[in-house]
C-alpha cells in the first residue's frame, strides 16, 4: 500500500462518494492538530479559515473537510461537527465541546448531477468512514467530479481526483501531501516538464497557457485544487501557516497556469506534533516537492496513466 497522510498518527481519512452524480466529500480527522492555511486562488469557497491565522485564539483543529458541490458543499462540515461532538471531540468550552472543522470546496457542478451536493448527512458519513487505510488516490470523495484542463471547455478536459505523496526526512520527521486536483490549468511533471493531463483538442495536447486570450467564457467555472500538507514535526501555528504557503510552490511547479481568478486554490497544513525538529528549512523546502508529486500522482491515478501513456484520457 502506498504510504500517505494516514501514516501520521492520529490522522484518519474518510470519503462519502456519489459516483452517479460525480460528487462527494472527504473528512480528514486530526483531533488536536496544530493547523494552518494558505488561500491563493481568487475564487475560494472556505469556512473557518480565519481562525487559523496566528493572531487568533484557537490553536488546534479536530478535522478538515474537503467537498465538492461548490459553496453548497460547505454544509458538509456541519456533519463533521455533529460526528465529532457525539464522540466528545472538540474544544472544551465548559458546557460541552465545539469541534473546529475548517473546510474548503471545489466546483464540480458542471460534471455530474448539479442538483446533488454533499451536505450535513454526507459529511457525517465521511467521518464515519474515516480509517487509517482510506483510499488516497483517484476519483473518490471530494475528487469524484474533479477534472483537469478546462480552458477550452469541459469537452476537452481530462479527469482529476485525489493524489498522494509521502517522504521521510531526517531524524524521523515525515511529510505527507494529499491533494484533490480540479484545476483550470494543465498538469506537468515538475522535474521534466512533460505533459501529464489537461486540455486536448482533436486528440492533440493544447497547452492553455499559450492561448489564454482565446478562452471561451465557459471556462470560468468548474475549478479549484485543494490540498493538505501534513507533518509529524512539532510546529507552532505560525510555522504551520508557513508550511501551507511553501506547499503552494508545489502547485506552481506542476499546474500551469495556477492560482488563477477562476480557481479557489487552497492548502491546509497539519502538524501532529510528535517529533521535534531543528530544520525548518528542510521541512519547508521539501513541502513544494512533496505537493508537486501528489498533484502529478492525482493526474496519473484519475486517468490510469503510466509512463508509457494514457488509457482513459477524457471525461
Amino acid at each position: 500500500m502506498q504510504r500517505g497522510i494516514t501514516c501520521l498518527d492520529p490522522i484518519r481519512v474518510g470519503h462519502w462518494t456519489n459516483y452517479k452524480a460525480q460528487t462527494g466529500c472527504t473528512a480528514i480527522i486530526c483531533p488536536g492538530a496544530v493547523a494552518g492555511v494558505d488561500v491563493r486562488g481568487a475564487a475560494p469557497g472556505t469556512r473557518e479559515t480565519d481562525l487559523l491565522r496566528g493572531y487568533n485564539l484557537v490553536e488546534c483543529v479536530h478535522a478538515i473537510m474537503l467537498s465538492g458541490g461548490s459553496a453548497y458543499g460547505l454544509d458538509a462540515a456541519s456533519g463533521a461537527m455533529q460526528y465529532l461532538e457525539e464522540n466528545r471531540i472538540g474544544l472544551d468550552v465548559g458546557v460541552g465541546v465545539v469541534p473546529i472543522v475548517p473546510s474548503a470546496v471545489l466546483f464540480d457542478l458542471g460534471v455530474g448531477d448539479a442538483s446533488v451536493r454533499p451536505g450535513r448527512l454526507e459529511g457525517y458519513a465521511a467521518c464515519e468512514a474515516a480509517t487509517d487505510s482510506a483510499k488516497l488516490r483517484g476519483r473518490v470523495g471530494a475528487g469524484a467530479g474533479a477534472t483537469i484542463g478546462k480552458a477550452f471547455g469541459m469537452q476537452h478536459a481530462m479527469l482529476g481526483g485525489f493524489g498522494s505523496s509521502f517522504v521521510e526526512l531526517s531524524l524521523g520527521v515525515c511529510l505527507a501531501a494529499l491533494v484533490v486536483v480540479n484545476a483550470f490549468g494543465d498538469v506537468y511533471e515538475h522535474r521534466t516538464g512533460r505533459f501529464i493531463a489537461g486540455a486536448q483538442i482533436n486528440g492533440r495536447i493544447t497547452p492553455c497557457i499559450d492561448k489564454l486570450s482565446e478562452l471561451p467564457s465557459a471556462a470560468a467555472f468548474n475549478n479549484t485544487t485543494l490540498g493538505i500538507i501534513a507533518t509529524n514535526a512539532v510546529l507552532t501555528r505560525e510555522q504551520a501557516n508557513k508550511l501551507a504557503a511553501q506547499a503552494h510552490n508545489g502547485f506552481a511547479l506542476s499546474i500551469r497556469p495556477v492560482h488563477t481568478c477562476m480557481d479557489g486554490d487552497t492548502i491546509f497544513s497539519i502538524s501532529t506534533s510528535k517529533v521535534k525538529t531543528d530544520s525548518l528549512l528542510q521541512l519547508y523546502s521539501a513541502a513544494a516537492e512533496v505537493m508537486a508529486f501528489a498533484v502529478e500522482d492525482a493526474a496519473r491515478a484519475a486517468n490510469k496513466l503510466t509512463e508509457a501513456g494514457l488509457t482513459n484520457p477524457h471525461i
